[in-house]
């Protein structure tokens, strides 16, 4: 009887541990890609947004102002 009870206390707290790692894991992946994360954009895009090209930037051209504000654009 006592030994059920040690494994139950066991499984559950593997089953809560394992749960709380999924949660972690999900939570830094999405902050992954949305903190930090840089995506490109096509010139329609960024014109359709309301931006406009800037292409003095040294390596390649940016999206300024809009909906894409500094994105690249490929």
């Amino acid at each position: 009887m006592r030994i059920r009870r040690i494994l139950a206390a066991v499984i559950a707290t593997a089953a809560l541990a394992g749960l709380g790692l999924t949660g972690a894991a999900t939570a830094t992946a999405a902050t992954a890609a949305t903190a930090g994360s840089v995506s490109s954009v096509t010139p329609g895009e960024c014109t359709d947004g309301g931006g406009t090209i800037d292409r003095s930037t040294p390596v390649l051209p940016t999206c300024r102002g809009g909906m894409y504000d500094g994105q690249t654009v490929d």
